[in-house]
């Protein structure tokens, strides 16, 4: 899941244009701390650092790459060039802190450049580093290519079309995905992650892994510690993604956390009269629902010719809730929808802010920022959470299941059931994923680690905080973030400085301590 960690738009978690075909990972992978005799020289590599290239880039921002095999079982038949950026230490390194920043898909290389400042503090004692994970923005990135029949295929079964023909599109739609994504593809998700982050860590010079992962974040950091639990230093993970649901459960959560969100922010957007909804909360959510279902029955045209349906206006409505320090942005871009038909304010919702480039297909060298394809974070979405997730019940399950699932789904929220429901029918076809994360990623024997959960988190709710504590086993430590919104570290004083002050120091709150929100300070 994509965190949210500053004011600005977030690069979009869930804006599915199209899936990605995957291939089956290993079922049963031992943790391992030592690198085999094949993978030594991957091992055996530093980080050449220069300036980062675009006009956007920070000046004091560096940029670098870090070569892995492309398949760990066969480290000589292939490499990947991971994307790697640096915020250098101001004083006396002692070592560096690796950031993910969520997704799965999410760039951390353009994440740090747009959004690093609010790391600044870790400088004091760390170089503060993000990357590109396999599959994503200028690491071989993967793309469908003209494949947007999936979503439409997708988006046509969890409206009440004919499964079976359905089913059958989205198969060929994989066929697609795979095409246009290049060798990375077979060889995407957590797992292979991970131990991409092993090679990085050496590759920094650093004996063990500090880290801090937001969201999705969190599930690689995880998978992290089950792998390499010697190599363990300070991990956070903020914002915790269950390690157990299956999607379709994942996708229900979502969905409910959302409209709590959707309904938090109405009550506080009626009680300004710029509310484009009017002042009354009820009505202003029955609006909303109404505002979908006209959309999707009449898209309105935009600026680069495509239509914006009612699904669309779900997943920027979906991405303006993931902060509550979003609310005014996404108040402005309503107003702009319902009163001129300007679709512009909720597309960089959508977009995160920028236009989209054109799409090419990947390679296994790093590709220039300008050639990423314009789908690649939801095809490396749909991509890592199908090679993460074993279930892929048979057509026969999915065609029973689905009016019941359609119903679930629009109880759980009338604005985002829909959208929620086309993101999980997206791994149908996929070749079935590891069964490693559910199975293996638990009772973790490491230093301890620091989860945050966050009360009024709409995408990552607070139980699977503590429920992946509980996974974990007695290295997890769980700090309560009592506020609003998607991660604690980039919205709560609090949060952020028992987090700094573990990732400087050392210092661990109290299992089960707590943090106000800032908000109720005001």
């Amino acid at each position: 899941m994509l965190a949210k960690l500053s004011t600005r738009p977030p690069v979009p978690r869930c804006a599915v244009t199209a899936a990605a075909g995957l291939a089956l990972l290993g079922t049963a992978l031992p943790a391992v701390d030592e690198p085999s005799p094949g993978l030594a020289r991957f091992y055996d590599q530093e980080v050449t650092w220069s300036r980062c290239e675009g006009m956007e880039m920070p000046e004091d921002l560096e940029c670098g790459k870090v070569t892995v095999p492309l398949d760990y079982a066969h480290p000589g038949e292939g490499t990947l060039d991971l994307a790697v950026a640096r915020y250098r230490a101001t004083g006396d390194a002692r070592g560096s802190v690796l950031l993910n920043f969520g997704g799965p898909g999410g760039q951390g290389v353009a994440q740090l450049g747009m959004g690093g400042k609010d790391f600044m503090g870790l400088t004091d004692r760390y170089d503060v580093v993000s990357f590109d994970p396999r599959g994503v923005g200028r690491s071989s990135p993967v793309s469908c290519g003209n494949a947007p029949d999936a979503l439409a295929a997708a988006d046509g079964a969890a409206d009440g079309a004919d499964a079976g023909a359905v089913l059958e599109e989205l198969r060929a739609a994989a066929a697609e995905c795979a095409e246009h994504s290049g060798p990375v593809l077979p060889h995407i998700g957590t797992v292979n992650a991970a131990r991409d982050l092993d090679v990085m860590r050496d590759a920094l010079g650093d004996g063990k892994l500090n880290y801090l992962g937001f969201s999705y974040g969190s599930r690689l950091g995880a998978v992290y510690a089950a792998e390499f639990p010697g190599k363990v230093g300070r991990i956070v993970l903020d914002g915790v993604d269950t390690l157990t649901e299956p999607l379709a459960e994942q996708g229900l959560v979502s969905a409910q956390g959302q409209q709590t969100a959707l309904e938090n922010f109405l009550t506080w957007c009626t009680e300004d009269i710029a509310c484009p909804f009017g002042r009354n909360p009820r009505e202003a959510r029955e609006r909303v629902v109404r505002v979908v279902k006209a959309l999707d029955r009449d898209p309105v045209p935009t600026d680069f010719g495509e239509a914006f349906s009612g699904q669309d206006f779900a997943g920027a409505l979906g991405q303006g809730l993931y902060s509550r320090e979003l609310w005014p942005s996404l108040q402005r871009a309503l107003s702009q929808l319902l009163e001129d038909g300007d679709t512009r304010g909720l597309e960089a919702f959508l977009s995160g802010g920028f236009a989209l480039p054109p799409r090419r297909a990947g390679h296994t060298g790093l590709t220039d920022p300008e050639d990423v394809p314009m789908d690649n974070l939801p095809a490396a979405l749909m991509a890592v959470n199908c090679a993460d997730d074993p279930d892929r019940p048979a057509a026969a399950q999915v065609t029973r299941d689905l009016d019941r699932l359609r119903t679930r789904y629009e109880e759980a929220s009338p604005v985002f059931g829909r959208y929620r429901l086309t993101q999980v029918l997206m791994c149908y076809g996929r070749p079935k994923g590891t069964d490693y994360i559910r199975e293996k990623v638990k009772d973790v024997d490491g230093p301890r680690m620091l989860l945050v959960g966050t009360r009024g988190d709409p995408a990552t709710p607070y139980r699977w905080t503590t429920e992946t504590a509980k996974r974990l086993g007695s290295s997890a430590v769980v700090l309560d973030n009592r506020g609003e919104g998607h991660t604690g570290y980039g919205s709560s004083t609090c949060v952020q400085r028992k987090v700094d002050a573990f990732l400087l120091y050392g210092t661990l709150p109290p299992d089960g301590s707590s943090c106000g929100s800032d908000h109720d300070a005001e």
